[in-house]
């Protein structure tokens, strides 16, 4: 008996099956259990005269993005508002998915759901993918019997929340792929281009002006120091990014001073207000008690800053303190966003009033993204051109140079 209770259950597998339902009609579906037994004696309570049980073979495929979470939550939401039940809603997304992990997780879920676990449960079995706010909005849904409606607006808000990443994306893109490109090519110059030219210098004898040699100098350490160099650069980053992941210290730290960088951290700083309106205004339009719906404001914003003033502005709700002045007191929302959540609170429209203020910021977010583009070019043109120009004109020097000569 001991043994027995303290022996691990056995690993769920998923298994397509195929037989015939009590009136003839051949049926297929997928099922996770223990094993194949567990699997006919579930059919056979089901009315379901199996006649065929397999493993179903592990499949590969990308990995499930955020994407793929909004336009799965968009297709549920748009077939159960068109009338399809629910099982049959999630049988027509996955089969339509071309991603196979995705279809397993579909079907994953449809599974529980088959079995009469309710959706939110089933969900947060892979939180992963779905994480407390979609869960809580789902768990809303059931329960107000307003699953279809939950579902369009967090579909709505997957798109707006993604829309937002995609734009700062966009914005430090092509800084970063810029200054990728001239580090390699100041490699490149580094280790090749420069020690060809010195062994020219070699042969014109006399001395080199001072500028070129200051590059050869920086040439022959980077020659003979370039692997030192590379681990250095690689393990700093590789520490200093999973500092920042692992350490709360560290991310706020870093979050802080992300939102005071000149311009980009104005841009920053508009796009974190955005998601964090968003996410309240779609959580107290679901009826989730403010309360509750604080829970998963912070961390959708994406910011350790407001993440840490959310944890204040819900302990001051809590003990019955406005919204607005709990805002107020954090000090990090702009008057913009405490006027209008103070309307909102005095009209009963809050859930409107921080949507519009999202609306808001979304469009300044998409403003600024669109004026850094035509900014950033010129910037980078000029850094570039002082870097690379003054080691090509560096080493051109002693050709001038001797060319006056003769």
């Amino acid at each position: 008996m001991a043994t027995a209770a303290l022996a691990k259950p056995s690993k769920e597998i998923i298994f397509e099956w195929e037989g015939k339902d009590r009136n003839g009609k051949i049926v297929r579906g997928e099922m996770r259990a223990g094993g194949e037994s567990m699997v006919n004696s579930s059919l056979r309570r089901q009315g379901i005269l199996v006649s065929k049980v397999k493993k179903r073979r592990s499949s590969g495929g990308r990995s499930i993005k955020q994407k793929d979470i909004a336009i799965f939550t968009r297709q549920l939401a748009t077939m159960m508002k068109a009338g399809v039940p629910l099982l049959q809603s999630f049988d027509i997304v996955a089969r339509g998915s071309t991603n196979p992990r995705m279809t397993k997780l579909l079907n994953d879920i449809r599974g529980d759901v088959e079995t009469g676990t309710n959706l939110s449960s089933a969900f947060r079995k892979h939180p992963l993918y779905f994480d407390a706010l979609y869960c809580n909005l789902v768990e809303a849904g059931e329960a107000g019997g307003i699953l279809e409606a939950l579902l369009d607006r967090l579909a709505i808000y997957q798109e707006k929340t993604m829309a937002i990443k995609s734009k700062i994306k966009s914005a430090l893109m092509y800084p970063v792929a810029v200054m990728i490109v001239a580090f390699v090519v100041l490699t490149v110059i580094m280790i090749f281009v420069i020690p060809a030219f010195e062994d020219v210098f070699k042969s014109f004898g006399g001395e080199l002006p001072t500028p070129t040699l200051i590059v050869i100098a920086m040439s022959k350490f980077f020659v003979k120091w370039w692997l030192a160099i590379f681990g250095i650069l690689g393990g700093g980053l590789y520490f200093f990014l999973e500092s920042w992941k692992r350490s709360e210290k560290m991310q706020m730290a870093m979050d802080r001073l992300l939102l005071k960088i000149p311009v980009f951290g104005d841009l920053i700083n508009k796009s974190v207000i955005a998601r964090w309106t968003r996410t309240l205004s779609t959580m107290f339009a679901a009826g989730v008690p403010l309360v509750e719906a604080l829970d998963s404001v912070g961390g959708a914003s994406g910011n350790m800053v407001y993440a840490q003033a959310t944890e204040q502005i819900q302990r001051d709700v809590s003990t019955g303190s406005a919204l607005t002045t709990s805002m107020t007191s954090t000090g990090v929302f702009p008057t913009m966003v405490l006027q209008m959540s103070a309307i909102g609170e005095e009209s009963g429209s809050l859930d409107h009033m921080l949507g519009k203020a999202a609306e808001f910021y979304e469009d300044e977010v998409d403003e600024m993204v669109k004026g850094l583009s035509s900014l950033m070019e010129p910037f980078i043109i000029v850094i570039l051109g002082v870097l690379i120009g003054g080691i090509v004109v560096s080493m051109y020097l002693p050709i001038f140079k001797l060319g006056a000569v003769v």
